[in-house]
């Protein structure tokens, strides 16, 4: 990268306060605390809005596990071609792929990881971290000089957490209670320093890294832009950019009040932007459009700016 680097942290009557201002706006207008950050892969200039805050990673933990897989991978230390055995009694509760599925299924560590990316599919990353092991990934994270980047477990602690500090048996329940005062401030899984986090810099820097064939050999990083660039969900990063000459790549986040996504803008002319969008819901609401929409109108709002 460049040694050229242009954090936004304006000052009065600074031109560059503009978007800043209008960022805020838009989470504002949407009901959301918004974190972000977007850089430019090759030049280093960024724009930064509560940044360097530490953030619930939720399903985007599944990029630096991603990461530490094909890295192991690379180094022999596993076979991406190993098939497992998932039986129905090994089901994380999720919405996607594997974890929707009744009857035992047989497929291999890298089929189970892409479902793990492209439909966010819970079951498939749990079995993915259960042969990458947990210190090793936090161990990867450290290496590429993300150091408040930390998992805490997996998708079926995560959730396990939830009905715990919530004293709930299903999602319905914890919906029903999440307006109870003091209910939020319960639960890890809401709380960036009881559960898996990072800070919106260090997501950019690891898909920068992935982008520029730093974060693992390039067969391994190219493999792994592939993937996320076959995530399924149009409604958040990918809104801001609709255009058919524009190429998104990314990964959501999504747990209760929480929104998010990571990923990478790449224009025609070259360009290509590592933008991270990490959301708060003020109102305790599970479908909320705008929630989701502001994702990409910021992130556009950001490589905008950027590409000026």
């Amino acid at each position: 990268m460049s040694a050229r680097s242009e954090r936004f942290d304006s000052a009065p009557g600074d031109p560059r306060a503009d978007v800043h201002a209008r960022i805020e706006a838009a989470f504002r207008d949407a009901g959301v605390t918004g974190f972000l950050h977007a850089a430019d892969i090759d030049t280093g200039r960024q724009v930064a809005v509560r940044a360097d805050e530490p953030v619930v990673l939720a399903s985007v933990f599944k990029v630096p596990l991603l990461v530490a897989f094909h890295r192991r991978a690379a180094a022999g230390l596993l076979d991406p071609t190993e098939v497992v055995t998932v039986g129905p009694e090994y089901r994380t509760a999720g919405p996607t792929g594997v974890s929707v599925l009744l009857d035992e299924v047989r497929m291999s560590l890298r089929d189970l990881a892409s479902l793990m990316i492209t439909v966010s599919d819970n079951t498939a990353a749990d079995v993915v971290l259960d042969r990458v092991g947990l210190d090793p990934v936090n161990t990867t994270a450290a290496t590429l000089d993300l150091p408040t980047t930390v998992l805490d477990g997996n998708c079926r602690h995560l959730l396990d957490t939830i009905f715990t500090d919530a004293e709930a048996t299903t999602f319905g329940e914890v919906w029903a209670r999440l307006d109870e005062p003091g209910m939020i401030g319960r639960l890890r899984a809401l709380d960036p320093l009881r559960t898996s986090h990072s800070i919106p810099r260090e997501m950019t820097r690891l898909l920068g890294l992935i982008w520029r064939d730093e974060a693992a050999p390039p067969a391994e990083c190219a493999a792994m832009r592939r993937l996320l660039g076959l995530q399924v969900w149009p409604h958040r990063l990918s809104s801001g950019f609709p255009y058919d000459d524009v190429v998104v790549s990314g990964k959501t986040g999504t747990l209760l009040t929480v929104r998010n996504e990571i990923g990478v803008v790449e224009y025609p002319d070259g360009g290509r932007y590592a933008v991270a969008v990490f959301t708060r819901s003020l109102l305790p609401i599970a479908v909320l459009p705008q929630a989701d929409a502001v994702i990409g109108t910021t992130a556009r709002l950001a490589v905008e700016w950027l590409r000026r």
